[in-house]
């Protein structure tokens, strides 16, 4: 789950020359996707092909959250997304590509926030997805394999790159764990009616590498977590946002949850607890509590920056809170993401992204 698939397809939309009609519902992921393809359940993932783009399909990220520790003893928080939205099924070379892709890159400090976007077109080399060896750029920004092995194994070890005006990383991120499933086997439900993504993760990453900062680099080690998903009506037309956690708990376990708020004031929970082991287990729609707590005055938003999280079936009763409440993301379609720490039945550490709050 992503709150960037929202940006990325308003993109789309402000790109009249690809025609797209009128959103409906949230950012339009709500609207009929009509002649895109549309996930079905059953499918299994295929390796490395799956890692690559789905030109069938309407949207589509990879996306990577790390949680660092600087040798300067400060806790950080880092971003990297890719995302590929089109105007019409199938891809086409050149201009006449319908593909539009961007990138996000951020990095969270306990006071500040830095980020940057790119923007490209697709079918002119700028930005794209290769499979084997993996690699995905837009510019110079790249997530990319580090030590091919053609063996089915294209993302256990990346590399990261992104650069901004007053920002910059370079990381390495070695898998300790398996890729793992979320819903069920990747069919990911995301409301009432049925709406679904397919949907994967690679959540046991351990990051090393630099941060740069204004003033001055410093070394990095950490947890990452990556996110594939891609869909072409992911959402109801009455929904309109969400809360999104990937969390690493100090036990080896981990949680992906989130809240789909909609236009009634309700909301629609799921996840996935996944064992130390990386066993998934799909936690049944609205059995995983979620509820806001303190907010905070965030761009002019009163925004959520402690949360509580239930699931007695595992003993879950925690807090989340924001390490750094104003980690805004203020870029042409701004939004709520940052580093975040639990207390409680299970202590540890992830990522929180919001969208929809105005």
């Amino acid at each position: 789950m992503n709150a960037k698939l929202y940006f990325f397809f308003v993109l789309t939309l402000c790109l009249g020359e690809l025609g797209v009609a009128k959103a409906q519902g949230f950012a339009g992921l709500g609207t009929k996707a009509e002649g895109f393809a549309l996930p079905i359940p059953g499918r299994r993932f295929e390796f490395p092909g799956d890692h690559g783009p789905h030109s069938d399909f309407r949207i589509e990220w990879w996306y990577v959250t790390a949680n660092l520790k600087g040798a300067d003893g400060i806790d950080y928080g880092a971003q990297w997304t890719l995302f590929r939205s089109a105007a019409a099924p199938g891809d086409k070379s050149g201009w006449s590509s319908p593909q539009v892709w961007m990138g996000n890159a951020a990095v969270t400090t306990p006071d500040r926030q830095f980020s940057a976007e790119r923007l490209a077109r697709g079918g002119v080399g700028q930005a794209g997805v290769n499979t084997s060896p993996f690699s995905a750029w837009i510019d110079e920004w790249s997530l990319a394999e580090r030590e091919p092995t053609g063996a089915g194994d294209e993302l256990s070890h990346l590399r990261m790159t992104a650069t901004g005006a007053d920002f910059g990383y370079l990381f390495d991120l070695d898998a300790s764990g398996p890729i793992v499933p979320q819903g069920d086997n990747g069919f990911s439900v995301k409301s009432a009616e049925g709406q679904a993504s397919y949907y994967y993760s690679q959540p046991f990453y351990t990051v090393t590498g630099v941060l740069r900062l204004p003033g001055k680099e410093v070394a990095v080690t950490g947890k990452a977590w990556l996110d594939r998903e891609w869909s072409s009506q992911p959402l109801a037309a009455n929904q309109t946002g969400w809360d999104w956690f990937s969390l690493h708990f100090d036990s080896g376990e981990k949680l992906m949850g989130f809240r789909l708020r909609d236009s009634a004031g309700g909301g629609y929970t799921s996840g996935t607890w996944i064992s130390a082991e990386g066993q998934p287990t799909t936690i049944p729609p609205n059995q995983l509590k979620v509820t806001p707590g303190a907010t905070a005055s965030v761009a002019g938003r009163a925004v959520p920056v402690k949360w509580h999280l239930a699931l007695p079936e595992r003993g879950l009763d925690v807090s989340v809170s924001a390490i750094n409440d104003q980690a805004w993301v203020a870029s042409q379609f701004p939004y709520w993401e940052g580093p975040v720490r639990t207390t409680g039945s299970f202590k540890g550490l992830g990522y929180l992204e919001m969208t929809g709050y105005r």
